[in-house]
């Protein structure tokens, strides 16, 4: 992938404005491994970072082409089932970066990089990440998604210096996690969609080549499926470029408005409670896929319905999030009383533009084509059902919004329609 090109593509966009991303360099195909020589040239002090699954797959392979150059090999021992990039793994991290350390390689996928991208950021460090599985966006975003306090937060940090994904170690991931990449890139339709909307009823700022440069890699990954789950290392590849391009797009909006709507907010919300109750949740891109479905069927609904304004009970609102979210709900209360969308809705833009709000809902594929894609990679509705259970997903529709300081179409639900 030629970032350089990409840059020069996204000068002097027309949104007015100014579109960087401080990735250095970016390999992504078959022996791409053995590029991360390159990438550490000029350091002799390295951490590496990894969990005892990607360090068999691929640490080992790292610390033998690296050899001397590396200071410490730390491999992060999950808590319970999986690694939480949480206070304890971050403060793990910052007590093995000593005063000689000038780099850090990560090597795994979603947790890992975003351990590293939060602690290098913080001490000033570059980052690189070897990834082991095509499993989400976030490899080159601005946002470290950390679990803090309990709370899913994600936080402003730095892309990494360089991307190394290997086709041939890609595709040797868990089937769930390759099904859980080509999940979180058709959740772009939903996000997308929130964009537009928001850009539509509160003018937020909106940028079509972003759009474009992500509705395009969605448009490439959707008929990928029987290839990806005959694990093809070049069609896995494939799909781990569209979820880096994502990133990039996240990079050069300065958010992750392109890649992250009312889909993921389902997703963290999923996460969020099975961690504050002990139960089980699915992976990530998943939840994502599944919710995916969920909000098609919500713009399905609205579509469907006419706008009823039920005015806003706090004290009600306010019980309800103490007993979902608990030891966080203080956090959750505090970020909606300091964006005051409860009480601040434009109801008559609503009403008066509801065709137009119509039209733009109707531009995310139907719900039922979102199920026969997520069937396609082995992905069954049924199961989402029975993991979390009706009650628990409708409440999701409610509440999950409130995680977030970001408008999407759970919040016209929740104003007008529920």
């Amino acid at each position: 992938m030629d970032i350089k090109r990409l840059h020069k593509e996204f000068e002097n966009c027309p949104c007015g404005k100014v579109h960087t991303c401080p990735i250095d360099f970016i390999e992504i195909g078959k022996g791409a491994i053995d590029s991360v020589s390159r990438v550490a040239k000029e350091y002799n002090s390295i951490l590496l970072i990894s969990d005892p699954n990607t360090y068999a797959v691929a640490g080992k392979r790292v610390e033998e082409i690296l050899q001397g150059k590396i200071e410490k090999s730390l491999i992060l021992e999950p808590q319970e089932k999986v690694v939480i990039p949480n206070e304890e793994k971050i403060e793990e991290i910052e007590k093995s970066i000593t005063d000689k350390t000038d780099f850090i390689i990560g090597v795994g996928s979603g947790v890992i990089n975003d351990l590293c991208k939060y602690t290098s950021f913080k001490a000033g460090l570059f980052y690189a990440i070897v990834a082991t599985a095509p499993s989400m966006d976030g490899y080159a975003s601005v946002g470290s998604a950390l679990i803090l306090e309990g709370m899913k937060i994600t936080l402003n940090a730095r892309p990494p210096k360089a991307i190394i994904g290997d086709g041939e170690i890609l595709k040797t991931a868990p089937i769930d996690m390759i099904s859980a990449g080509y999940g979180d890139i058709i959740g772009k339709y939903s996000c997308l969609n929130d964009w537009k909307l928001s850009a539509f009823i509160n003018g937020e700022h909106f940028c079509e080549k972003n759009y474009d440069l992500t509705m395009d890699c969605v448009k490439k990954v959707e008929p990928m499926a029987k290839a990806l789950m005959s694990r093809d290392a070049d069609t896995v590849a494939d799909l781990f470029e569209a979820l880096v391009l994502v990133g990039v797009a996240m990079s050069f909006t300065g958010s992750s408005r392109p890649a992250s709507g009312s889909e993921h907010h389902l997703s963290h919300y999923f996460e969020i409670t099975g961690i504050l109750d002990g139960k089980d949740y699915l992976p990530h891109g998943i939840d994502v896929a599944f919710s995916t479905i969920e909000t098609a069927k919500l713009r399905e609904r609205i579509i469907s319905s006419q706008p009823m304004f039920t005015p806003f009970d706090k004290k009600a609102w306010e019980k309800d999030i103490r007993e979902i979210y608990k030891t966080s709900a203080d956090g959750v209360i505090a970020l909606q009383e300091k964006l005051g969308w409860y009480e601040n809705v434009d109801t008559d833009k609503v009403l008066k533009n509801f065709d137009k709000i119509k039209e733009i809902l109707s531009e995310v594929p139907s719900s039922k084509r979102f199920v026969e894609m997520t069937e396609g990679v082995g992905l069954y509705y049924k199961d989402f059902l029975k993991t979390y259970g009706e009650e628990k997903i409708e409440k999701s529709l409610l509440y999950a919004k409130d995680l977030k300081d970001r408008y999407t179409v759970l919040w016209l639900y929740y104003h007008c329609f529920r």
